[in-house]
């Protein structure tokens, strides 16, 4: 990061990059900062050496116009700077604040040397050392501030860059870097509260728009962020940030526009795999089966993944093409042969065809993957009912219990392998614990259960 020096009787202008990091799978920013740039008009006294306090030379008249030599150093310096010799700045700069110790300029001067010269910590001192001096010189604080982002110290350049934004109110910058520093430290409310202040002062800032667009998004506001990405397209129609943010904001409201918004997004950015796996599964959701394998088709350009083969599979699974999806899940095992949810979705699809053996197989692989799929466990559970093998379908239960606290699934379906076992009491027990958790949700099971229960309590009080 390297401001641009102070440069005397002139306006200030200070610029670096910055990454702005947003919330969970939020999108990284980074940029040139924008818009005009803060000012501070020095006036002559500030910015030329005061005059000396020694002696005159010998045979100088009262008439005569006074040289001061500091000035001249401090133009050797900036003529150093401009020149790119930053090292060569140093001295004469520390030789005026020998002489003028309290020369806020000076300091400001010496601090930016540093900073072009990656010397951190004294340039941070000399900053401050700046704003001590002159507590009005904004340029100090906006450069500070930009220093401790650069270093990665988020949480000390908050208050310098309040200070900032105190000093330059009407200025966008100043809040993009406390939006920054906020951000950064953990403070998401205080960033998207700069963020906003941000746009009062510039209505068309992406920056800002894209950061409350997907904040809301994230935090469960979806129409909020539609209205955010909206805006954004409107600034910039082929900005992908602003079309990708609108398709998943259309997309979290189920809206059918959301199909067009992704068609549109995925024009501009054709090779985002998670967009393209996103839209087919919006179109999967929308009923639209070969709308979604049409679009799989086109974005897999015959370059298959394991993520593209499980997408076609789900798609497959949808339009209850068993075989289909049994050959893709083979096809996928074949790039990725210990992929747990590969094995289970396969189990899952063999039971589906009631291939009892090939889903026992499939399904344990699964579970000895990945131990701790209760869904793995559960579909276990149910090809071992289904194929007669009740006792090992209760331990499958069991493991699955250890998972998750049983539900009333759960419950009817350990009910019924004890009552196929002849366990007339657990039995009962299982069945009257489904009735209590069920509500009568599921009113085909509560009427076998009921009627089982009946004839098991008639069982148990017969053998007493």
């Amino acid at each position: 990061m390297t401001p641009l020096p102070f440069t005397r009787n002139s306006a200030v202008a200070f610029f670096c990059a910055l990454s702005v990091y947003f919330p969970v799978g939020v999108q990284l920013y980074s940029e040139a900062l924008r818009g005009n740039p803060a000012v501070y008009q020095n006036n002559s006294s500030a910015s030329r050496a005061q005059t000396s306090t020694k002696a005159k030379p010998a045979g100088q008249t009262k008439t005569q116009k006074l040289a001061n030599p500091l000035n001249d150093l401090l133009d050797e310096a900036q003529r150093d700077i401009d020149q790119k010799q930053f090292e060569a700045a140093i001295t004469p700069l520390q030789k005026v604040l020998a002489e003028q110790p309290d020369f806020a300029y000076g300091h400001f001067q010496l601090a930016y040397v540093y900073t072009a010269l990656k010397k951190t910590k004294e340039a941070r001192a000399e900053y401050e050392r700046t704003a001590t001096l002159d507590p009005k010189m904004s340029a100090a604080y906006v450069n500070l501030g930009m220093l401790l982002l650069d270093s990665r110290e988020d949480v000390a350049a908050v208050v310098p860059l309040r200070k900032a934004v105190e000093l330059l109110p009407a200025e966008s910058r100043p809040r993009y870097l406390l939006a920054v520093a906020l951000d950064r430290s953990g403070d998401r409310a205080g960033a998207a509260e700069a963020f906003e202040a941000l746009l009062h002062l510039d209505p068309k800032d992406l920056t800002a728009l894209g950061y409350l667009g997907w904040m809301a998004l994230r935090s469960g506001k979806p129409a909020e962020a539609e209205a955010r990405f909206r805006r954004a397209v409107e600034v910039e129609p082929n900005g992908v940030d602003g079309r990708r943010g609108l398709a998943e904001s259309l997309e979290a409201q189920k809206k059918p526009e959301a199909v067009a918004a992704y068609r549109q997004y995925l024009e501009l950015k054709p090779d985002d795999a998670a967009a393209h796996a996103r839209y087919v599964r919006f179109l999967m959701d929308q009923g639209q089966n070969d709308a979604a394998l049409a679009e799989l088709d086109r974005a897999e350009a015959g370059r298959s993944t394991v993520e593209s083969l499980k997408l076609r599979a789900d798609i497959q699974i949808a339009q209850k093409k068993w075989t289909d999806a049994i050959a893709t899940l083979h096809q996928a095992m074949v790039l990725a042969p210990n992929d747990a949810q590969l094995h289970g979705g396969l189990g899952r699809t063999f039971l589906q065809v009631r291939d009892f053996l090939n889903a026992e197989k499939e399904l344990k692989a699964a579970t000895q993957l990945d131990a701790k799929n209760a869904d793995y466990w559960r579909d276990l559970s149910s090809t071992y009912y289904l194929s007669k093998n009740y006792s090992a379908a209760l331990a499958s239960l069991d493991r699955m219990d250890q998972l998750e606290t049983p539900g009333a699934g759960s419950w009817f379906l350990r009910a019924l392998c004890y009552d196929s076992l002849n366990q007339a009491k657990p039995a009962l027990e299982a069945y009257q614990k489904f009735l209590e958790l069920d509500q009568n949700k599921n009113p085909d099971q509560v009427w076998q259960a009921q009627e089982r229960s009946k004839v098991l309590r008639r069982m148990l009080e017969g053998k007493k």
